[in-house]
């Protein structure tokens, strides 16, 4: 589990593929506290770690989780949002974030609104009914509170501090984001269903 707080900009630095994908993201982590087989999320996808060095380490990525996420895009120098795994004490800052994607979103609009970033973005329709305004999304693995709402389209606002401790600074329209939809909403919507 994560909580959608990003705590490390990762750079890819190659990316091979050996039946499954097999990416090697550089980290500013202390390596040696890493555990081969931790999960650590890179843009929101929960990815086990399969090989370790002194600044990077290595993932092994199935054919389903490409399917669902922007994976396919990742090409070296590609910059990643990072956030390892909870520990139990550790501050839930953001919201319950599982790093399972549910699929993957358009940005669709961009505009400056003082200092922050209005971002506009395109849900598939199947995923469009969990998002409601004031809820909880994590997009590329930051945990954030959607403003508005209206059909497929929803829109996040980006204060300065995220778009400098994130890659939301690097944002634009047309970029294809890893949407994990709230888990909450997905219960409720599937109780709904049932009765």
């Amino acid at each position: 589990m994560f909580t959608g707080i990003i705590t490390d900009i990762g750079t890819v630095l190659a990316v091979e593929q050996e039946g499954d994908l097999r990416a090697r993201i550089r980290t500013g982590y202390d390596t040696a506290s890493i555990d081969m087989g931790a999960s650590i999320a890179s843009d929101g996808v929960c990815l086990t770690v399969v090989g370790l060095g002194e600044d990077w380490y290595e993932v092994q990525i199935s054919a389903e989780t490409v399917e669902k996420t922007n994976l396919d895009g990742w090409v070296a120098g590609t910059r990643l949002n990072l956030e390892r795994a909870l520990k139990v004490g550790d501050e839930l800052g953001g919201h319950i974030v599982s790093g399972h994607v549910d699929g993957v979103a358009e940005v669709v609009a961009m505009q400056d609104e003082g200092d922050s970033t209005r971002v506009t973005l395109r849900a598939p329709e199947a995923l469009a009914r969990f998002i409601a305004p004031k809820g909880s999304v994590a997009l590329n693995g930051t945990s954030l509170t959607v403003n508005a709402v209206e059909g497929c389209d929803f829109g996040i606002n980006f204060i300065p501090h995220t778009k400098e401790v994130t890659t939301w600074g690097d944002v634009a329209v047309g970029d294809r984001i890893n949407l994990e939809i709230d888990t909450l909403a997905r219960y409720v919507a599937r109780l709904a269903e049932m009765s």
